[in-house]
C-alpha cells in the first residue's frame, strides 16, 4: 500500500492514479548517468595504461564515479517512484518525498477548472502539465509532466460532476448561513462543526397594573430560516478532517453528523 492510500478517509476510494513521465526521472538523474558513463570510459582507458601511479589514480577515480553515480541514481529513482498524483471521489492529492513525506490536496467542491498545457513533444511522448484552479488561497495546484494528462483531467472533471449530481439529488441548494431555531433561542453551527450554546430564553415581564397603560410588547423573535445544506456539507467535511487527524473521536463525529442532519 502506498503512502497516498494511507491518507484516505472512511468511504473514500481511488478513481485515478498517475505519476510523472519517465523523462522526469532521466532528466533528474542526468548527472549520475554521466558519472556512470564516465566511469565505464575510464575503466576501458585504464586497461590500456601501463601499471603505475597513474593507473592507480584512474582506478580510484573510476570507483568514485561509479559508486557515487549508482547511489545518486538510486536516490533519484526513489524520489520519482514516491511522487504520485491520486484522484479520489472526494479530492485530488499529490504525494512526494522519500523519507520526509509531503502531501497536498484539494477537495472536488473547491475545484473551479483545470488548465492543460501540452507541447508537441508532450503529445508525442504522452505527457503534459495540468494546473488545477481552486478556490483556496493558493489558487493553483501544479502537476508537472504527468503521464496522460488528458485522461487525468477527464477523470477529475467526471468525478466533480458526479459529486455535484449527488449533491443536487440530495436537494442541497445555496442558502443563507446555517441557523436552527430552538424554543425561545437561536443556535448556530461554527465552521469547525461545534454548536454554539444558545442564548438564555427571554422571560416576559409581568403585566403592569390595570391603572397604568401596558408598555409596548416587543414582537416575538423571527423564526430563523432553514439550515443551509451547503454550509452543512462544509461543516461535515471539516468534522471528517478533524476525525481523520484524531482531533475528535468517531463517536463524536457521528453525534455531530446526526445533529447537523437533523437541522435540515
Amino acid at each position: 500500500m502506498s503512502y497516498a492510500d494511507s491518507l484516505l478517509s472512511t468511504g473514500e476510494r481511488v478513481i485515478h492514479r498517475v505519476r510523472q513521465h519517465w523523462l522526469v526521472l532521466v532528466w533528474g538523474a542526468r548527472l549520475p548517468i554521466v558519472a556512470i558513463v564516465a566511469a565505464l570510459l575510464l575503466l576501458v582507458l585504464s586497461g590500456n595504461v601501463a601499471p603505475g601511479a597513474f593507473r592507480d589514480l584512474l582506478g580510484y577515480l573510476t570507483a568514485i564515479l561509479f559508486i557515487g553515480g549508482l547511489a545518486f541514481l538510486a536516490w533519484s529513482t526513489l524520489r520519482y517512484l514516491n511522487n504520485e498524483f491520486v484522484l479520489t471521489n472526494r479530492r485530488v492529492l499529490q504525494v512526494e518525498g522519500v523519507v520526509n513525506k509531503r502531501s497536498t490536496d484539494s477537495s472536488l467542491e473547491k475545484i473551479n477548472d483545470a488548465v492543460l498545457t501540452q507541447s508537441i513533444f508532450g503529445r508525442i511522448f504522452g505527457f503534459g502539465d495540468l494546473d488545477v484552479l481552486t478556490a483556496a488561497e493558493a489558487g493553483i495546484e501544479r502537476f508537472r509532466m504527468i503521464i496522460d494528462p488528458i485522461g487525468f483531467k477527464r477523470a477529475m472533471l467526471d468525478a466533480k460532476h458526479e459529486y455535484e449530481v449527488d449533491m443536487e439529488r440530495s436537494g442541497w441548494q445555496p442558502s443563507p448561513p446555517i441557523r436552527a431555531s430552538t424554543a425561545g433561542a437561536v443556535s448556530t453551527v461554527a465552521p469547525d462543526g461545534v454548536a454554539d450554546e444558545p442564548p438564555a430564553p427571554v422571560i416576559a415581564e409581568p403585566p403592569p397594573p390595570p391603572a397604568t397603560p401596558a408598555p409596548d410588547v416587543a414582537p416575538p423573535p423571527l423564526v430563523p430560516d432553514k439550515a443551509n445544506p451547503d454550509e452543512v456539507t462544509r461543516t461535515l467535511a471539516n468534522l471528517a478532517d478533524l476525525r481523520d487527524r484524531g482531533a475528535i473521536s468517531p463517536e463524536e463525529y457521528e453525534a455531530k453528523k446526526a445533529d447537523l442532519l437533523s437541522r435540515l
